[in-house]
């Protein structure tokens, strides 16, 4: 096992799923989640649906701001596909991120910086 950097970014991203919405939306986030993890920067995406109300919640890993401008770069249909089926509830980042990139993320976001910790991710 190996330890992540110190600049570690995690995206909690809840999305409030359209009423009649829910088959598509697991469509557009599946295509999505295909793409990035064949060629996304990202340490680890996992999604979660709550189909009673309505909501999905997305967890994002990123080793800093320049992995999250790789992902909004390449990303951007995808990300766009998913939003024709959903609105964002709330949307928090750990972690510190460079102005350029809070400049983008979802009007209300929240950005709290990063006290301590570790994260392991496997090797080979």
């Amino acid at each position: 096992m190996t330890d992540t950097h110190d600049d570690v970014v995690l995206f909690h991203n809840t999305m409030r799923i359209h009423d009649g919405h829910l088959e598509e939306f697991k469509r557009a986030v599946a295509r999505a989640l295909d793409f990035v993890r064949e060629h996304g920067p990202q340490l680890m995406v996992e999604v979660f649906i709550d189909e009673e109300r309505m909501l999905a919640h997305s967890f994002q890993l990123h080793t800093g701001s320049e992995s999250i401008r790789m992902h909004m770069a390449m990303s951007d249909p995808y990300i766009k596909g998913v939003m024709e089926h959903c609105a964002v509830a709330d949307f928090r980042v750990y972690g510190t991120v460079e102005d350029d990139i809070a400049a983008l993320l979802p009007e209300g976001a929240t950005v709290l910086p990063r006290f301590t910790g570790f994260t392991r991710m496997p090797v080979g």
